[in-house]
């Protein structure tokens, strides 16, 4: 074979790949248009308006609280830095919307269920055919009034922005117990740690919570999560199981979550938040904490937490309640908080027909011998803030405070 008939050889198998590649490119952006198209199908639409409009956001908010609630149920006074600044829920707008109206039936389409739906949805009674004692009596009265205040505050405060978010996204923090028909929003610092241990004693992974280690709680991946279904798996559960929930006040919440990752080793987030953090909010800061990440202090964290260009992204320890459950696009059947926990999570117990025997642990997950995060506790931390530094940190978990009726701290 002489050099022409090479050359000619090699052109010719040069144009029979180029021919390939860009059959083959074209059917790929086929397929993505395709794929592209049915996701789009999954996506959330709603649209959702902004009530009462004109009247003032302290006025409105004091028309819509209910009264007579007890020392817990505290009433949030709305602060007057919002005025003349950006609508705080136009902000959060993608943790708000729609919830499934009672009448719904579980055979319409799992897509369905986010269109055309309108506030205020209804709320389903509690089932308390276990509860057998009279002492809940109180209990049952105050979470009657919290299903109430947030189903009040979900009607009237919304945006008129679109929500766009996947369903299987909205339901990403949620675990199931098939069993005793729950589901349970994990909202770190909570008491997530000993909720999932009861889930894995009502699930029969485990005969008492006592016996569970840490490790097994966060690692085992012993507990099945609602994403992990499809869609009619999903719809069905939302339709059909008890759901609920367990808050905290936001700033012992973020005050606990940081106590426990950076005052204590740690093998993420020293090396994954704490380095980065030192780097961008530590002036002249040495080799070996910017080698570790250790030694992060609070005021750097809350840097990193008010920075809309972190240099690392957020986490679940930190982030606002209404990301991490939409509470008012899922329908929780059951609102305990910290503050109340053994008494609520006791009662919700007794709702869900668990054992007799069981009952909600009270021990401190890990870092037993410190000090819990209470006010006071809180209080020491945030006089290493600013006034502005205090009073922006209270402006990112405004709507956790409003949702759940916290009282805003002394900023």
């Amino acid at each position: 074979m002489n050099l022409r008939q090479v050359f000619m050889s090699v052109l010719l198998f040069g144009v029979a790949g180029l021919l390939l590649f860009m059959y083959l490119q074209a059917w790929i952006e086929e397929q993505h248009t395709e794929s592209g198209k049915k996701l789009q199908q999954e996506t959330i639409n709603q649209d959702f308006t902004l009530q009462p409009l004109g009247m003032p956001r302290k006025a409105a908010w004091r028309r819509s609280a209910p009264v007579n609630l007890s020392n817990h149920e505290l009433a949030v006074s709305s602060s007057r830095h919002w005025q003349g600044r950006a609508d705080p829920f136009g902000v959060v707008a993608a943790s708000l919307g729609s919830r499934l109206p009672e009448q719904q039936k579980a055979s319409q389409s799992p897509l369905s269920w986010f269109r055309g739906v309108h506030l205020p949805p209804a709320l389903h009674p509690l089932n308390k055919t276990f509860v057998k004692s009279g002492e809940w009596q109180d209990v049952d009265s105050t979470q009657e009034k919290r299903r109430a205040f947030l189903q009040d505050f979900c009607r009237k405060y919304n945006s008129r922005k679109t929500l766009q978010t996947h369903l299987v996204h909205l339901v990403s923090r949620i675990y199931v117990e098939d069993r005793h028909k729950v589901l349970y929003c994990e909202v770190p610092k909570a008491g997530c740690s000993n909720w999932k241990r009861v889930l894995m004693v009502l699930s029969g992974l485990a005969a008492s919570a006592n016996n569970i280690s840490h490790d097994d709680v966060h690692y085992g991946k012993h507990l099945r999560k609602l994403d992990s279904y499809d869609l009619k798996g999903i719809y069905t559960r939302l339709n059909m199981y008890t759901k609920f929930i367990f808050v905290r006040d936001p700033m012992e919440r973020l005050v606990s979550a940081f106590r426990d990752k950076f005052e204590h080793p740690n093998s993420y987030y020293h090396p994954v938040f704490g380095k980065a953090i030192i780097k961008k909010y530590r002036h002249n800061a040495d080799e070996e904490a910017l080698k570790t990440g250790s030694g992060v202090k609070f005021k750097e964290f809350i840097q990193y937490l008010l920075d809309s260009h972190r240099p690392v992204g957020m986490d679940i320890h930190w982030e606002q309640v209404s990301k991490l459950c939409y509470p008012c696009l899922i329908n929780y059947d059951f609102i305990g908080k910290f503050e109340t926990l053994e008494e609520d999570a006791n009662y919700f117990l007794q709702l869900v027909g668990a054992p007799a025997s069981l009952k909600f642990p009270k021990f401190k997950d890990r870092h037993s011998s410190d000090e819990r995060t209470s006010t006071e506790v809180v209080r020491q931390y945030l006089k290493e803030l600013s006034k502005e530094e205090r009073q922006l940190t209270y402006d990112f978990y405004y709507l956790d405070y409003l949702m759940f009726n916290y009282t805003s701290p002394l900023v």
